[in-house]
């Protein structure tokens, strides 16, 4: 096996879960998960800790703001206080008033499902990233990343490895061409290849570490 290969293997076998998984969300092609992933996306797209992160995602669904209606529904305060539980302190405040406007527009633009927002962008992956920015507090960094994750069950956006997922690749020297790196990654989605490469980018004892077990 080229070491290539093996680098691969040792990154997906300790490392290979989705951010969505790992948020305790199973993520399909139906609307409260496809918003789960909306909201997680937001969260890490934040300069805070992806664990901070994928805390205060778990902390709003355990708050019952697991759906639009129910996050546009809530007052600010209760968005407030689920943050503040899971951690997202630096931005509570700030991110408590957009994931309210958020869910305001999901509901009243789109009936509170993105399947909807993704038959408006019909198959164009730019048009899915536009319109993904258009919620407050999604940018190019949260829409890439709800892009990465989401590619498993809408497959136009695949491949979807990213800057920061090619920033991983290099990393581990790896090739940053994103069809040899799904040639590498064998059978694995894209989505739990694109994850694994990101903790790689984020984390240089992950890297270091992967690099080390591949020989």
């Amino acid at each position: 096996m080229a070491r290539q290969e093996r680098v691969v293997r040792e990154l997906l076998g300790t490392h290979g879960r989705t951010y969505a998984d790992e948020a305790g969300i199973r993520l399909k092609n139906t609307p409260q998960p496809l918003y789960r992933l909306l909201v997680l996306s937001h969260l890490l797209s934040a300069r805070i800790r992806g664990s901070i992160a994928l805390a205060t995602a778990r902390a709003l669904h355990e708050a019952g703001l697991r759906d639009p209606r129910r996050m546009a529904a809530a007052d600010w305060q209760e968005r407030v206080d689920a943050l503040g539980r899971g951690g997202y302190r630096r931005y509570d405040e700030r991110t408590a008033t957009q994931l309210g406007d958020a869910a305001e527009l999901l509901n009243e633009r789109w009936g509170g499902d993105l399947r909807r927002l993704r038959r408006e962008a019909d198959g164009e992956v730019s048009e899915l990233r536009r319109l993904l920015q258009e919620f407050p507090g999604m940018g190019p960094a949260g829409s890439g990343i709800f892009l990465r994750e989401v590619q498993g069950v809408w497959p136009e956006a695949a491949p979807c490895l990213d800057g920061k997922a090619l920033q991983g690749a290099e990393r581990l020297k790896l090739p940053k061409d994103p069809e040899r790196l799904a040639e590498l990654a064998g059978g694995t989605g894209p989505a739990v290849l694109a994850a694994a490469l990101v903790r790689a980018a984020v984390d240089e004892e992950i890297a270091e570490d992967t690099l080390r077990r591949a020989g």
